[in-house]
């Protein structure tokens, strides 16, 4: 038995291969959940994984598994992998480098000839990006729920308005032949991810790991101001019931108050719509979205509370009314301190520079953590650009973290 390393040839000759899968112009991928393209590229890993001796399976959410067995089968495997689902234009890497790089570590520990005290298992969790099926992180949600939640089945694709059960249901199916099933949920006894970082911190630091230590939280609200359409040439100042005004002064508001005092606040307004949309009508009603993030749940409380009182301050002052609904609501989490000085210490014997980090974005770690002692390892893009066709990860920083993250899987083996 050697000591296992990485091969960087192939891991960056199977990132090439993927990336063909779904090929976009634009030099980036279209694989987006429960399409033709996302089961090729889960046969491709499946009749990789077969060549090589491992076990694969998948559940009912169509979650895909590869198994290296351990010296003690009774024992829950640690948990590796991402995603392999894209943006309708997005990169080449996200989602994609995470899992190719946990089926690396499963090859080179077979090189080696590593057997574990428990078994490894890489995983591809089924609809991360929420892009075709809303919500995203299915696979992972439903995986720690252990059962698929009422109401998913009848949910439609953005795209060509696909049934998603069926969809589910032909994802497993093409693969049923060759690969066993397994029930939805199972014990885990640790999950690691590794994923481009989808910010710019790590490129312009110069540092080539990064040490999630937890997920930001997530609230969501619909915002609708509903006022009085009339005629934008006869209706005086005092007359008018502008909901659009009264959204526009709200969220200057908040634009000049929300991120400016709290750096580690995340504020954005992703869509705003008004009806009845004419230009010479003062319109009916006015939207739009809120997307409110923070690491701390106190701060999140305050922070939409804040934002509701300002809302309803603004709605009064134009004698307009405004509705606001919560349409996602995800807690903050914090990493097990234990996975974290896993990797802590695999980062020293490794010699790598590394930066604790809080992630901006969900991803199926978030949903884990509540399964498993959990958390993640972040590499640099390129101006931190992702969820789009020109995301770029540098060679030299997926070979990186494929040896920052074979590392932390020997030293989590050694712990647990």
């Amino acid at each position: 038995m050697t000591s296992p390393q990485v091969s960087a040839d192939r891991l960056l000759a199977r990132l090439d291969a993927f990336a063909a899968i779904g090929a976009t112009p634009g030099g980036g991928v279209n694989r987006q959940a429960l399409t033709r393209r996302d089961r090729e590229a889960r046969a491709f890993l499946t009749a990789l994984s077969k060549a090589r001796g491992f076990s694969v399976f998948q559940d009912d959410m169509a979650n895909l598994f590869i198994r290296m067995e351990g010296r003690d089968p009774s024992l829950p495997p640690l948990l590796i992998g991402s995603h392999l689902d894209s943006q309708p234009a997005g990169g080449r890497f996200d989602g994609a480098l995470g899992t190719l790089t946990a089926f690396e570590v499963l090859e080179s520990l077979a090189d080696a000839g590593v057997v574990p005290q428990r078994p490894v298992e890489v995983v591809v969790w089924t609809n991360e990006e929420g892009c075709r099926f809303a919500p995203g992180c299915m696979g992972s949600r439903a995986f720690v729920e252990g059962s698929i939640p009422d109401g998913w089945e009848a949910l439609r694709a953005v795209d060509d308005g696909a049934l998603f059960d069926d969809e589910r249901l032909a994802t497993i199916a093409a693969l049923a032949p060759d690969v066993g099933h397994r029930a939805l949920g199972c014990p885990v006894a640790a999950y690691l991810e590794l994923h481009i970082e989808q910010g710019p911190s790590l490129e312009r630091e110069e540092i080539p790991v990064g040490i999630v230590t937890g997920v930001q939280g997530t609230r969501w609200l619909e915002v609708l101001f509903e006022g009085q359409t009339a005629h934008a040439g006869t209706t005086a100042l005092q007359y008018r019931r502008d909901p659009l005004k009264a959204l526009t002064a709200a969220l200057a508001e908040l634009y000049a108050t929300i991120m400016p005092e709290n750096a580690e606040a995340r504020f954005t307004v992703g869509r705003i719509a008004v009806t009845p949309g004419s230009v010479n009508a003062i319109p009916a009603t006015a939207g739009c979205s809120i997307d409110l993030r923070h690491p701390q749940a106190d701060v999140l409380d305050r922070l939409e509370a804040r934002i509701r009182k300002r809302l309803a301050e603004a709605a009064e002052a134009e004698v307009v009314t405004v509705a606001i609904s919560k349409t996602v609501d995800m807690a903050p989490v914090t990493f097990a301190d234990d996975v974290v000085s896993a990797l802590q210490i695999a980062a020293q014997k490794g010699g790598f520079r590394t930066r604790a980090m809080i992630s901006g974005a969900f991803h199926d770690a978030l949903f884990l953590a509540g399964h498993a002692p959990s958390a993640m390892i972040f590499v640099p893009c390129r101006d931190g650009l992702s969820h789009n066709e020109a995301e770029f990860v540098r060679p030299e920083d997926s070979i990186a973290g494929a040896r920052m993250f074979l590392t932390s899987v020997l030293e989590l083996l050694s712990r647990l």
